[in-house]
């Protein structure tokens, strides 16, 4: 059962942009070729950290309001460290699988993104990295950014809803200033962070003001609105043509790790669009036909750290198999496929399973599903006040 200060919407694009980060870290998958990094300058990163700060406002508020600030700053302080532990049980998880495919002999440059040869020439110097955050494995390199971010929510979050000017410009100051600001990191090396937060938290607090400072009705009801819809279509086709037919090579990795403006102009353009099929309700109605993605949204972060793994070891798999001639032509397509439905369907599972046991302790906190006491057993007749009052 969704909670009533959820969205449905959210829950909905979350465990979408969960099953295509799956997918695309899987080398021969099928479906990658045609999720958003193909025909956008953004992916679903940006998606992802946007609903993330879309969600945390939404959380925020409704506990605040429930309870009181108090209440929801301590839940977003403990939000944070349940993402560091989560980070870390990851990186671990990265470690025992760069260990595994180096005992297997699998040929892939994933042994290396896992860091375990550095595991192997200095194991307590990197697990000390790793802690400080100093060096962040393979997958597990967004967690930290929303550690950062969870701290931060008790004080953007009404900085935005009281004065949503100043949130919006300090947060394009701080993301202007980001690339010299990245140094001040912890980090081993300039690109240990993956997603230099100074920079990311513009994407973050755009999230928080889409929920604090909603488009109203009759914006979307008018011409103004229309004619944005327009232009954000056509900036997305241009986008999409220029990926398939003009992009010759893969932008350098510093645009993603400091957010460059292109793929802020790109992500904008979808996102408008696909505000307006929400406010449309198309998007609700379809999020209803789909009610195993929703789920796969509610159970974040598990499913974030299973998509890690299963991405992990189905890449891994599709290579030896490369490696063998077993992943040539025409088979190839095929195990891509394979895979895709592995990883698609774990996550499905995974959620389900998930959300039951998380159902099945509330209910035991709660008393609910437990035996009803036995009433005491009456012999005779029945008093006269016990009768049935229509028989009075």
């Amino acid at each position: 059962m969704t909670s009533p200060t959820r969205s449905l919407e959210v829950d909905f694009f979350r465990g979408i942009v969960l099953l295509i980060i799956a997918v695309d870290h899987i080398t021969g998958s099928v479906l990658s070729r045609f999720t958003l990094h193909q025909y956008a300058f953004c992916d679903s990163a940006e998606v992802f950290v946007f609903l993330g700060g879309y969600a945390s406002a939404a959380a925020y508020t409704a506990l605040a309001t429930r309870r009181n600030v108090s209440a929801a700053r301590r839940r977003f302080l403990k939000r944070s460290w349940e993402i560091y532990r989560a980070y870390l049980f990851t990186a671990f998880l990265m470690l025992i699988g760069g260990g595994l495919l180096m005992a297997l002999k699998v040929d892939t440059p994933m042994v290396l993104y896992t860091e375990w040869p550095n595991f192997l020439a200095r194991p307590f110097g990197l697990v000390a990295d790793i802690a400080l955050l100093r060096q962040q494995p393979y997958l597990s390199a967004v967690l930290p950014m929303y550690s950062v971010f969870a701290l931060a929510v008790p004080a953007i979050v009404p900085l935005a809803q009281k004065r949503p000017v100043v949130a919006l410009f300090g947060s394009l100051l701080v993301w202007l200033a980001a690339m010299p600001l990245l140094r001040f990191l912890p980090g081993t090396y300039g690109e240990a962070w993956s997603f230099n937060p100074f920079a990311w938290q513009l994407m973050f607090m755009t999230g928080v003001l889409a929920r604090v400072q909603p488009i109203s009705d009759d914006f979307h009801a008018g011409k103004v609105a229309r004619w944005l819809t327009a232009g954000a279509i056509a900036l997305a086709l241009a986008f999409a043509f220029s990926k398939l037919f003009l992009e010759t090579q893969a932008p350098p990795g510093y645009m993603k790790q400091n957010l460059a403006t292109l793929r802020i102009v790109s992500f904008a353009a979808i996102a408008w669009v696909v505000a307006r099929a929400v406010y449309a309700g198309w998007i609700a109605r379809l999020a209803r036909k789909l009610p195993g993605i929703v789920t796969i949204g509610q159970q974040g972060l598990v499913c974030f750290i299973a998509g890690t793994c299963v991405s992990l070891v189905l890449d891994s798999a599709l290579r030896a198999m490369g490696v063998l001639g077993l992943g040539r032509y025409p088979s190839h397509w095929i195990l891509g496929l394979i895979a895709d439905g592995i990883a698609i369907v774990s996550l499905l599972a995974l959620a389900r399973f998930w959300a039951d046991r998380k159902a099945a302790k509330a209910a035991r906190v709660k008393g609910v599903g437990l035996p009803a006491p036995r009433l005491p057993v009456m012999k005779g007749p029945l008093p006269a006040h016990a009768t049935n009052r229509r028989d009075r």
